[in-house]
């Protein structure tokens, strides 16, 4: 049995490693380790240039470049004063840090492998109606037309119940006419966002949470502030009518598209409705192995 074991480690060292030059060994788990590694490495570089996390990182650069000058001359107060502010140092960073940190993770777990198989979306469930399309894209090209403002978010995969808690439930069915009443001025309910959810209205009044990005224009509004904010936090898809000029926008992802039309609004609504409409390969999974616990249940009854 020992031979055997020599062998079989013998054999594995042979086909992991691809060179054995003197003082240099690479193998299959060090490529795998440092592309895993570049990858982070590039994701977390990316995450840092299109945040406000950009100006702090070069703070924090100033800082390590005065403590590496201290190292180097020597001075032994400043390098004292460095080792004990280091563990509060990484403390303030994620406090600081917070909602970028948060984004960053949600992003994650939308984009991975993990993130479909903790889904809770089951396949192939339609999100809204063609005539919850056509609604929306009339009600929202009516209130523009006597510039009524107007700010629409459509839930996708992430739940927005905590912004849905915040205004005043509605729970209709989707109708032009009911949207252009909510958002007709001087009404109760005109203030703040409306949340779609499916071909319903579920509330209206909502408060959105405000982009704090340096890439918006100075001229944008409370309203496409709050668009792009909810949009940052989560996947859904926002209309904003402009009171002042009574053009149409949307924001998906942190990015706003400005004075789009009635065949564009049209396509986006499309591409959200028939999105993840499939079930994916870890969704059967999940879903072969319910069917099979309630078979055994089944079973034993």
């Amino acid at each position: 049995m020992e031979n055997v074991s020599g062998v079989l480690v013998r054999f594995k060292d042979q086909f992991l490693t691809f060179t054995n030059v003197p003082g240099v060994k690479i193998c299959v788990i060090d490529i795998i380790e440092i592309l895993i590694i570049s990858v982070l490495f590039y994701n977390i570089l990316l995450w840092i240039k299109t945040t406000r996390a950009w100006n702090l990182f070069k703070g924090i650069i100033v800082i390590l470049l005065f403590v590496l000058v201290a190292a180097i001359f020597q001075m032994d107060t400043i390098l004292w004063l460095a080792e004990r502010l280091f563990n509060i140092g990484l403390v303030a960073m994620v406090v600081i840090f917070q909602p970028e940190l948060r984004n960053a993770l949600e992003n994650l777990g939308g984009k991975t492998i993990l993130g479909d198989f903790f889904s809770t979306s089951h396949g192939e469930v339609e999100k809204f109606s063609d005539k919850t399309i056509e609604e929306l894209i009339r009600a929202c090209f009516a209130m523009g037309k006597v510039k009524t403002g107007a700010l629409i978010v459509i839930e996708d995969e992430i739940n927005l119940g905590e912004y849905i808690r915040t205004g005043i439930d509605v729970d209709a069915i989707l109708t032009s006419q009911l949207l252009i009443n909510i958002f007709e001025k001087n009404t109760p309910l005109h203030d703040g966002a409306v949340i779609v959810r499916g071909n319903r209205v579920v509330s209206a009044t909502c408060y959105l949470p405000l982009s704090d990005s340096l890439t918006l224009s100075k001229d944008l509004g409370t309203r496409h502030r709050a668009a792009v904010g909810v949009s940052e936090v989560s996947d859904s898809l926002t209309i904003v009518v402009s009171e002042e000029t009574g053009a149409v926008s949307t924001a998906y992802k942190g990015h706003i598209e400005h004075d789009i039309d009635s065949k564009y609004l049209k396509e986006q609504l499309k591409q959200l409705q028939n999105r993840h409409r499939e079930a994916t390969r870890f969704e059967l999974i999940k879903r072969r192995f319910k069917n099979g616990k309630q078979d055994s249940k089944d079973l034993h009854k």
